[in-house]
């Protein structure tokens, strides 16, 4: 099974992610997995970054499928953007299950978030912490990340799946992947 994780930057993806994978037998894929060591080499959105990070995770993904590794993947998806969509269906159609879950928190809950110990151990590129601040900002400006302003392109995926929304404002990483592990027992 691919469960899917997405939201805005620094909602807490990777945190709850890595709590789903230590309740179940999930394993975790974060996006910042391909992205840090590429980004060590090429910079990041040069060609040959894009060309890799595309190629590593459908890679991870294909295998993991063909050997029945459910896999948690966490990722900021711009849900205006079809070739997002496109890019989210295509690595969806490699497993034989899927889900969707939606992590929502405010712009300032976000940016307090975009500091902690664990998102700067795992993602070094984030560390410069008034880019990274920044970057937070321009993407909330720039894409829409949230079902809260509506599904555009994603809609339809998101139609053909189990998809869970849940508010992460005030709520411990623990607390959030329980609810998490919790509906994915009532899956069918």
């Amino acid at each position: 099974m691919l469960l899917v994780v997405f939201g805005p930057p620094a909602v807490g993806k990777m945190t709850v992610g890595r709590r789903v994978a230590d309740r179940t037998g999930f394993r975790l894929f974060h996006n910042h997995m391909t992205i840090e060591p590429l980004l060590e080499v090429f910079g990041f959105g040069t060609p040959p970054y894009n060309v890799l990070n595309g190629e590593f995770r459908r890679r991870v993904m294909e295998e993991a499928a063909r050997h029945g590794v459910d896999l948690v993947f966490t990722f900021v998806w711009a849900l205006d953007h079809p070739g997002d969509s496109e890019l989210v269906e295509s690595y969806v159609r490699l497993f034989d299950r899927a889900a969707f879950v939606e992590l929502r928190a405010d712009l300032a809950t976000r940016l307090s978030r975009n500091r902690t110990e664990e998102r700067l151990l795992h993602k070094p590129s984030k560390r410069d912490l008034d880019w990274s601040d920044a970057n937070v900002r321009e993407m909330e400006r720039e894409w829409v990340m949230s079902s809260e302003t509506g599904l555009h392109a994603a809609a339809a995926l998101l139609g053909r799946y189990p998809y869970h929304v849940l508010d992460t404002v005030g709520k411990d990483p623990a607390e959030t992947a329980d609810r998490i592990v919790d509906w994915l027992a009532m899956l069918p």
